[in-house]
């Protein structure tokens, strides 16, 4: 018989004391930060880690900035129209291989109820001499109402008068290249002439827009002044037709008017989704969109890689630590979680860097390629929720092994 000796009246039997994890996440606010001390213990890996985090965020912010810098700058003139409804070829593309349409749809427009104004748009690529380098590079050329001009640009609007002039135009202050002579002297009023297809033209004044993807920068114009350089285009066939409709009055509804009476060769949409149908072109039909979409995807992919090889070898050299806190009662989830704090920490270490370097690229795009390329919050957050998943990824493919780690195989 065994005996066993009595416990002292209203004290409960001693019971052997449980794992930590029964107050888990009380434990958690109190614990020890091991993921933040395995990390720096090794000063060399660490360095390394937040280098190629740091780095795969840098391509991913190239990658994203350039794309957004395409769409925008491809629709910088777009944007530009005065224009509640856009009426446009059916077989247009882009505004820089924009078939055109008969004028005349225009003129029955007009006769719709609440519509206010139907304006013709004329766009066309030129090939310019610059007058200071005497270089030639493509401008996009646009022809319009030097009466009422069709477009939001203040400086455009101010200058309507000299656009009545013969073979003047506005230039784009913006312009891709080394244009500091000529905004110069157009600064002061004076007259800068230079060539168009070997026809003189004089710089009158200048506006603010940007070069895009497809051209350097833009010349606005009279309509007549287009016509001269486009003769067999004549008056009659216009790029785009900008129309408002009368205060008070549903765009919706006109433009629901405007599509019953026009025939198979022009349609009509909202200035927004005109904005839209050009951003899609680019993003869709376009290598180019194509390109840097796939690039994103390449940079998480090699930071994932990193970051895991990081994490698997730090798992692998305490592995010892691991078994020993699995042998006295942690379970796989404490062990885990020690694991992705190492993650988390270096994808906020990483990023810090990544984001400072990609602020100094943007400044040198910007300067170099005269893109509109920016930091806004919606894309400083998607890369950083990129950058924790990246990590959380790695982390949990790193912690396999430890998972399956038998402590008795380790001892």
């Amino acid at each position: 018989m065994t005996l066993t000796s009595p416990q002292p009246e209203g004290k409960p039997v001693s019971q052997s004391p449980r794992p930590p994890e029964h107050s888990f996440w009380k434990g958690m606010q109190e614990r020890t930060p091991l993921g933040w001390l395995q990390l720096k213990k090794n000063k060399g890996r660490l360095l390394v880690a937040v280098a190629g985090i740091g780095f795969a965020d840098l391509l991913m912010f190239a990658q994203l900035g350039i794309q957004a810098a395409l769409f925008d700058s491809n629709t910088l003139l777009n944007r530009g129209v005065d224009a509640d409804i856009v009426i446009r070829s059916a077989q247009y593309r882009d505004l820089n291989l924009a078939n055109t349409f008969p004028r005349r749809r225009l003129y029955q427009i007009r006769d719709l109820p609440g519509v206010q104004s139907a304006e013709a748009l004329y766009v066309a690529k030129v090939v310019w001499k610059n007058p200071q380098t005497r270089l030639k590079t493509q401008l996009t050329l646009v022809g319009q109402n030097p009466q009422q001009s069709p477009l939001t640009f203040d400086e455009v609007n101010r200058n309507l008068d000299k656009l009545k002039q013969p073979d003047t135009f506005l230039f784009d202050r913006l312009t891709r290249g080394n244009y500091a002579d000529i905004v110069a002297e157009a600064e002061k009023g004076e007259t800068v002439k230079t060539e168009i297809d070997r026809r003189t033209i004089q710089v009158a004044g200048l506006f603010s827009l940007g070069a895009s993807f497809a051209t350097d920068g833009t010349l606005i114009t009279s309509q007549e002044n287009f016509l001269r350089f486009f003769p067999q285009q004549g008056a009659g066939q216009v790029t785009l037709g900008l129309v408002k409709v009368q205060t008070g009055t549903d765009p919706n509804q006109v433009l629901e008017q405007i599509k019953a009476i026009l025939p198979a060769d022009a349609t009509a949409s909202t200035k927004q989704d005109f904005v839209a149908f050009e951003q899609a072109y680019w993003e869709k039909n376009t290598p180019i969109g194509i390109v840097f979409t796939f690039g994103t995807v390449m940079a998480f992919v090699v930071g994932t890689v990193i970051v895991f090889q990081i994490l698997s070898s730090d798992v692998n050299e305490h592995m010892g630590e691991y078994a020993t806190f699995k042998a006295m009662g942690y379970r796989d989830r404490y062990l885990l979680l020690i694991v992705f704090e190492e993650a988390m920490i270096l994808a906020i270490l990483g990023f810090i860097p990544g984001l400072g370097l990609a602020l100094g690229q943007y400044a040198l795009i910007r300067n170099a390629a005269a893109l509109p390329i920016s930091m806004t919050t919606a894309r400083l957050a998607f890369v950083f929720f990129l950058t924790l998943l990246m990590c959380a990824a790695s982390g949990m493919i790193a912690t396999r092994k430890l998972q399956s780690a038998d402590p008795a195989d380790i001892f």
